[in-house]
């Protein structure tokens, strides 16, 4: 497929509703084991490898992604990009970009290459509504 310059709102909404979904399922799971210590022992042990790969679901919806529209900076869509590319081609150790500017500093996660990625509930809803309104405005018209 072609770079995209541009993604339709239906796109946009549609991807928000399934990752939406998505982190009400996990909520749900979370408070219902919260009372149970072995439950929520293993949701510990869950919940990085969840949100690592609903990461990986989140930046697959908008892949073809032009760098002319998203830009090279230290924005939300590049560091979904980056902690992706670190995921699949890195054992989870996040890289540092020779493309792409990457401050730690003004990233939603402030991770550092080198670091590992274990990313949280809560860390997920900030990143994924960074992501979002980073695509909204970038990409939709």
């Amino acid at each position: 497929m072609l770079g995209r310059k541009d993604y339709t709102r239906k796109e946009l909404d549609d991807a928000k509703a399934a990752i939406d979904r998505q982190l009400a399922a996990y909520t749900l799971l979370a408070k219902a084991g919260a009372a149970d210590g072995k439950v929520g022992t293993a949701l510990d042990t869950f919940e990085p490898q969840f949100f690592n790969h609903l990461t990986l679901a989140l930046d697959r919806y908008f892949v073809h992604r032009i760098r002319a529209v998203s830009g090279k900076d230290a924005n939300p869509l590049n560091e979904v990009e980056l902690i992706c590319e670190s995921l699949t081609g890195n054992d989870g150790v996040l890289v540092a970009s020779t493309v792409l500017k990457m401050n730690p500093d003004q990233t939603v996660l402030k991770l550092q290459p080198g670091d590992r990625i274990n990313i949280t509930a809560d860390q997920f809803a900030r990143l994924s509504s960074a992501f979002f309104d980073d695509l909204e405005r970038k990409f939709v018209s």
